[in-house]
Formats: C-alpha cells, structure tokens, sequence
C-alpha cells in the first residue's frame, strides 16, 4: 500500500483528499503544517508527499527545502498543491525540485491520474 502525507491547513481540503487516496488504496496521513510533515518523516518513508505552500509555522517551501536535505527521502515524490498559481511561484517550487505543481482549484481525479503516472 502506497503511503502519502497530505499537508494543508484547510480543514475541508485535508478531508475530501484524505477519502479520496484512502478510497484508492493508499495509507493516508494528515499534517496540518510543514512541523507535522517532518515529525511523520522521523518514522516512516511516503511515497508521497502532497504539499501546500501556505501553511502555519513552517510552509511548503520550507518544508521541501528540508525534505530535499535528506537521502533518504530522495525517492519520495513531492507534489505542490497551492493556491499560489502565479507563474514566478509555480517556476519557484519547481526549481526547487517539486515533482509536479498543481494549483487550486484543482480535479482530484486529475491529481489521483497524475500522481498514479508517477510510479
């Protein structure tokens, strides 16, 4: 079962993606900021990572930087899921080795076919 960490401080968007990857198999963990990623990255290696940029105490861009630092997370697949959609900040998160940059709104039947294509 493929594991993936959904960070987002929106409550209802943490919800319905949670149903979603869980309802495709996946084992799903919620972080509400980029702190919470990193403490599930202490224990356990995702498959996925799906990142806001807007968070609390420590936001996406931060986080990624962080996640990059690790060797052992060089396989996981780090995914921006932003409301950010100006093209300097897509460019950004993509530079700084983001998979994919997906903007809000988005499909999650879009986002679950680009995440599978991944693997």
């Amino acid at each position: 079962m493929k594991k993936i960490i959904i960070a987002d401080d929106e409550h209802k968007i943490l919800m319905s993606l949670e149903y979603s990857f869980k309802k495709n198999g996946y084992d799903v963990y919620i972080a509400r900021d980029g702190t919470e990623v990193l403490e599930f990255l202490k224990t356990m290696v995702p498959d996925v990572i799906l990142l806001d940029i807007m968070m609390p105490n420590l936001d996406g861009y931060s986080t990624l930087d962080l996640i990059k630092q690790d060797d052992k997370l060089k396989d996981t697949k780090v995914i921006f899921l932003s409301a950010k959609n100006n093209p300097r900040d897509i460019e950004k998160g993509l530079e700084m080795g983001a998979d994919a940059y997906i903007t809000k709104p988005y499909s999650i039947k879009k986002l679950m076919q680009q995440i599978e294509e991944m693997f």
